[in-house]
């Protein structure tokens, strides 16, 4: 089965320069899995595709699939842990304001996708399969399910680091709302998308777009993370 290289367009980590065979194989094969589940789901629907099938046109065994994606909905939304650490370690760098963190992720985020739009031979058509992807996840329960747990997951995570950087607990009101404030940044991103790739927008033109709508997001929660901060003394570097 042909599948389209979905993750091309997911800002991915650094593969480790001594990476063994087994690792490289592995790799691949998460890789193989994830985008002929989001193919076949584009083409058939979420809820009527089952990971018996995913795992036979991969030719391995249902449970070889678990063992790669805990969930059915991971194999289409697996780009969780990777935004956490990201984000923790965005966070943790005090030489940055939370803001500017949160946007150095998210555009990491959609030049990988602006990018991979561009590269491709129709480039419209390109963006329209993301537009599907978008439509699939937001009209699936499931997986709308799926994203909220992620999300409230992201927040948690950003609300630890945030009350570390300002000396607070995460259960503080402030870290609490500085991180969901941060993380309505993705939304903002996820439903500018939905406006932009619109097929008459070259993938250059998309990303000036979704960029001044984020960057608008941000300016209006700037000054309210900005005072957080400088209500507290924030942890010293290396400490």
């Amino acid at each position: 089965m042909s599948t389209v290289d979905w993750t091309a367009w997911r800002p991915r980590t650094a593969e480790p320069e001594a990476e063994g065979l087994r690792e490289q194989k592995k790799r691949r094969l998460r890789q193989r899995l994830s985008d002929t589940a989001t193919e076949m789901f584009l083409e058939h629907g979420f809820d009527a595709v089952r990971v018996s099938e995913i795992a036979q046109a991969c030719g391995v065994s249902e449970k070889t699939v678990f063992n790669y994606f805990p969930t059915k909905e991971s194999l289409i939304l697996d780009r969780g842990e990777a935004t956490m650490a990201a984000l923790r370690a965005g966070l943790a760098d005090t030489d940055h304001s939370a803001v500017e963190a949160a946007l150095r992720i998210l555009s990491d985020e959609l030049r990988a996708m602006t990018s991979w739009i561009a590269a491709q031979d129709d480039p419209h058509q390109a963006a329209a399969m993301i537009r599907r992807f978008g439509a699939l996840i937001r009209s699936t329960p499931s997986l709308r399910a799926y994203h909220r747990d992620m999300t409230d997951r992201l927040v948690t995570a950003a609300a630890e680091t945030l009350a570390q950087r300002t000396r607070s607990s995460p259960d503080d009101p402030e870290p609490q709302i500085a991180a969901t404030a941060l993380l309505g940044l993705w939304s903002i991103q996820f439903q500018s998308l939905g406006k932009h790739l619109d097929g008459a927008r070259t993938a250059t033109q998309i990303h000036e777009a979704v960029t001044a709508d984020v960057r608008r997001a941000a300016k209006l929660i700037d000054t309210g993370l900005t005072s957080l901060e400088q209500g507290r003394e924030p942890v010293a570097r290396g400490g």
